[in-house]
């Protein structure tokens, strides 16, 4: 009988003990996770600048237009062949289900994506990721993937 409660006990102070180290593996896991998702939004928000830095660029004459809707980074019809900027629409990852919000230029065309979160970014500094800017930022919303002025 003795034997019986003895292995109780010892199950008991096993899983407090697995709780207690869940529950500071837990936070670290998050923040983690939210670190990579930072940084998969530089990644796509890059993506999505080059590419419209690229339809820009690779037009004829002087005038140089951001495309009208996003669909246009995927497959451009100003060209007879087929001519594309970007392989995919890509989700925002730290605003998931959400679509990207757009930077429209005075023409009403997109000159670039922005997230659509309120949560405060990790990174508290000025980030270059060559192709675009990014000012220090309260929020992830802040952040304006806009390609920068060729000089």
């Amino acid at each position: 009988m003795e034997q019986r409660g003895f292995t109780f006990v010892v199950v008991l102070v096993l899983m407090a003990l697995v709780m207690l180290g869940l529950s500071i593996a837990g936070p670290l896991w998050s923040q983690q996770a939210r670190r990579e998702r930072e940084q998969e939004l530089l990644r796509i928000g890059a993506l999505y600048a080059e590419a419209i830095a690229s339809y820009r660029q690779s037009q004829t004459g002087s005038l140089t237009l951001n495309p009208p809707k996003l669909e246009e980074l995927l497959l451009d019809t100003r060209f007879i062949a087929v001519r594309r900027h970007l392989r995919k629409l890509y989700p925002d990852p730290v605003n998931p289900g959400q679509g990207w919000g757009l930077v429209l230029d005075e023409r009403g065309r997109i000159a670039g994506v922005r997230s659509m979160s309120d949560e405060a970014p990790l990174a508290e500094h000025t980030i270059d990721l060559g192709v675009t800017v990014l000012a220090r930022a309260q929020r992830y919303s802040d952040w304006k993937f806009v390609p920068k002025e060729r000089s």
